[in-house]
């Protein structure tokens, strides 16, 4: 595996692997038949490419995508691997000449297009090609339950049987629900599969749906604010592309447009001034986007609800692959169904329909759903242990009722550290709040460090926290008990601070000795928010708003004393908070 270290540096200039990449990598190596999902922009392509570089003979690619077999394959010539494509721009000559000279051991890789593999002529001309592996890219395209299927793709595993030598079969794509992968391999014959599942998650996505608004104002209103930032926006059709292109144009937006029914020509030039930031807009159908590895798209703008989840995923994958953020933006309006219902019904196969048709539901689910986007997405795609909220979707940035627990998560945690799991919730409990129960002095647990240091919590709202960390897979249950609680390794994360624990739990953790000021200060709180466009618990938690209700500080410096309270909040919102304790003294 040394080589492929090499390669990665000499070929594509990195010194290390991302996630997933190495592993892939070994077990193709090891001559098994692979199953890959990673979400785009994570580098499917090198899982291949590499292993091409390494085996002996020449990589077969079976890509879907013919308009970008040529950027493909000047891209790997581009970095010294020797590569070539064959599909319907070629003549039969052209064809005969790269098999020949791929016999010949002039080619490391060659892509193909699936619909070749119906001609027993070209099967032919393959026959005297060492073939030492087949990779299958977009693989979901042979299921039918998959978003794109592609009859042609069917007819892969006929191919590889009829080859002299069964060559390593490896399959890779960025979006299958579980029910996908498993239809995917069987129709594929792939022979025990090694399957890697990259996860979904990208967290420098941040979802943002608008419901029922004027689009064309709505779609103005983002691209002022992101002037200087390159953007993709999608349509539905066509028409909706030329409309909106014209429509942007006029009003001296830097703009170009990407469909199906431009010329070769046309596509090639808006595609390459998009590429080098001469435009910054693309306004695109869903024909725009797979291969274009452009790492600064800082948001993306779907104009019209898409199908189904997995082309949403897909298409607002390919905004901030550098890591950077990303604004994903949605304009939902329910009349776009109609359409969408309308396209299926007049464009897919009768058995088809059902399935799409069931798609759109879900991504209509998507849309009206008040639950965290992110965590909605995740969960479609068979993820597990997901955290319930991200903090940066729409709906969790309105939603008032979330409240960091962080601190006291990491109290919680620490206390069980401490115990060393030897106790039940109830002993735990006990423990932070600081009574002292027969356990707590026979074991002297008094002494430990954690006692007390929750006292001003009830224990409701302790085990309520404890419950949700158990929820979000913060804590673990001991096996065979109902009250035993154990760390994970997502709590070792809390408690070093790498992570910020987020829950919907509205408990008042002291008493408030003022009902009515309390209420004042959470208002001022939430016009703060919305003027900062953070989230409200971010400029105060309840539980600082209940201690300054309970203190009535009456100046900068002892607003200071409260806890949860810097010296740049108090420069921020200081002046605020003073002046409503002034206003409602006087009012008393």
């Amino acid at each position: 595996m040394h080589r492929a270290f090499e390669i990665l540096k000499e070929f594509f200039g990195y010194t290390s692997f991302k996630e997933g990449q190495y592993e892939v990598i070994k077990n193709i190596l090891n001559k098994r038949d692979t199953f890959v999902i990673l979400p785009t922009g994570a580098g499917k392509s090198i899982c291949y490419q590499i292993p091409a570089m390494i085996l002996d003979g020449v990589t077969i690619v079976i890509s879907p995508l013919i308009s970008l077999m040529k950027d493909q394959v000047d891209s790997m010539r581009s970095v010294g691997i020797p590569a070539a494509f064959i599909n319907s721009t070629l003549s039969l000559d052209e064809i005969a000449e790269i098999t020949n000279e791929a016999k010949v051991g002039k080619f490391k890789i060659i892509y193909i297009a699936p619909e070749r593999l119906k001609s027993e002529n070209f099967i032919k001309l393959l026959s005297g090609i060492d073939i030492s592996q087949i990779a299958i890219d977009e693989a979901h395209c042979v299921s039918q339950w998959g978003h794109d299927f592609r009859q042609s793709y069917r007819d892969i595993q006929g191919f590889v049987n009829k080859l002299k030598v069964r060559p390593i079969v490896t399959a890779f794509t960025a979006t299958a629900t579980k029910e996908v992968m498993e239809d995917s391999i069987r129709l594929l014959g792939l022979i025990n599969p090694y399957i890697y599942i990259g996860s979904f998650n990208r967290e420098n996505l941040n979802i943002t749906v608008y419901k029922e608004e004027d689009k064309l104002e709505k779609t103005k209103d983002i691209i002022r604010e992101r002037e200087e930032d390159s953007g993709i926006i999608y349509c539905a059709s066509r028409k909706e592309v030329d409309g909106l292109y014209e429509y942007l144009k006029d009003r001296g937006f830097s703009v170009g447009k990407y469909h199906a029914g431009l010329s070769d020509e046309d596509k090639n030039y808006f595609q390459e001034e998009f590429l080098y930031d001469n435009f910054l807009i693309m306004v695109a159908t869903n024909a725009f986007g797979m291969g274009i590895d452009k790492s600064n798209v800082r948001y993306v703008i779907h104009f019209t609800i898409p199908k189904n989840l997995e082309s949403y995923y897909q298409e607002i994958g390919r905004g901030g692959r550098d890591g950077e953020i990303c604004g994903c933006y949605l304009l939902y309006s329910r009349d776009d169904i109609r359409r969408q219902e309308y396209i299926i019904n007049t464009s897919s196969i009768l058995n088809r329909r059902e399935i799409e048709l069931k798609k759109l539901q879900a991504m209509v689910n998507f849309c009206e759903s008040e639950e965290c986007y992110r965590a909605f997405l995740l969960k479609y795609f068979g993820e597990i242990n997901i955290r319930p909220y991200c903090n940066n979707c729409s709906n969790c940035l309105k939603n008032e009722n979330l409240n960091d627990i962080t601190i006291e998560t990491q109290k919680i945690l620490s206390c069980i550290y401490r115990t060393k799991g030897k106790y039940g919730e109830a002993v735990i409990i006990d423990i932070l709040r600081g009574v002292s129960g027969p356990k707590i002095q026979e074991y002297e647990l008094n002494k430990l460090s954690t006692y007390g240091i929750m006292k001003e919590y009830s224990a409701k709202s302790i085990k309520d926290i404890i419950r949700e960390l158990i929820s979000q897979g913060y804590l673990n249950r001991k096996d065979g008990t109902y009250s035993m609680v154990k760390l994970n390794e997502k709590s070792l994360n809390v408690l070093k601070g790498k992570e910020h624990v987020i829950a919907l739990l509205n408990f008042n953790k002291v008493i408030c000795l003022d009902e009515e000021l309390f209420k004042k200060l959470r208002i001022l709180r939430k016009d703060l928010a919305r003027r900062e466009n953070v989230k409200p618990y971010i400029i105060f938690s309840d539980a600082t708003l209940i201690e300054i209700v309970n203190n009535l500080p009456t100046s900068r410096e002892a607003l200071l004393e409260i806890r949860g309270v810097g010296k740049n909040k108090v420069e921020k919102y200081g002046a605020f908070v003073l002046s409503i304790i002034r206003n409602y003294k006087k009012e008393s």
